[in-house]
């Protein structure tokens, strides 16, 4: 029996994380088993948790990030036939390159695209001038949020564009890898960051005339 506050809180968490789950094992009954599914749940709130600030609602994240490394997941066994791209965005932080990027193609793409963002070492969260600049353009980004990058979903991926994350970005065979040298936005004026906004714009615009057929 719990005997502390901290393990009530814990508790707590894994009872909502297994509920979570139990969501879950209804959308992706027939593809994955519920220890699978469980497992994922809360090895995503465990990597969310080592860089959050905010704690409050990273049950609701991790269950958003286990459905979206799970779709992953079928995909790349091909479990889930996509019949779209899927299309990755890696850099260090996925604080702000990376979210520009994948707030722009999945805005310009408009569903025909299934879009992901990660980082190899993710913030707390995403840098502050990046919404509004995008809300200049008309992009909203209401849900997003620092990612670590994982295995499911590289496999997953057709495209991988990288955005400065190094060596620290996996290469796998089979996928179309793209390597847009875009300054780091982070800690920069926002003039300086509206100017790398409108080159990541120009070339995500550039991606989906290649990858959406007109």
């Amino acid at each position: 029996m719990p005997t502390s506050a901290e393990d009530l809180a814990l508790l707590d968490v894994d009872m909502v994380l297994t509920r979570a789950a139990e969501r879950l094992a209804d959308r992706f009954a027939g593809v994955f088993g519920f220890e699978t599914i469980d497992r994922h749940v809360h090895e995503s709130y465990v990597a969310l948790f080592r860089t959050a600030k905010i704690r409050r609602h990273l049950p609701a994240l991790a269950e958003h990030f286990a459905a979206d490394r799970l779709n992953a997941l079928a995909h790349a066994k091909g479990a889930i036939i996509s019949p779209v791209p899927q299309v990755l965005f890696l850099c260090v932080a996925n604080a702000g390159r990376s979210q520009m990027a994948a707030a722009l193609l999945s805005h310009y793409a408009a569903g025909k695209v299934v879009v992901r963002s990660a980082g190899s070492q993710p913030a707390a969260e995403i840098e502050e001038p990046v919404e509004p600049l995008l809300t200049e353009l008309g992009v909203i980004m209401p849900d997003a949020y620092p990612k670590p990058l994982t295995d499911d979903v590289v496999r997953a991926a057709d495209v991988v564009i990288t955005l400065g994350c190094g060596d620290a970005c996996p290469v796998l065979p089979g996928k179309r890898y793209y390597d847009w040298a875009i300054d780091d936005p982070a800690g920069r004026p926002e003039d300086v960051v509206r100017r790398i906004r409108d080159e990541i714009n120009a070339k995500v615009r550039a991606l989906v005339a290649e990858l959406v057929p007109s």
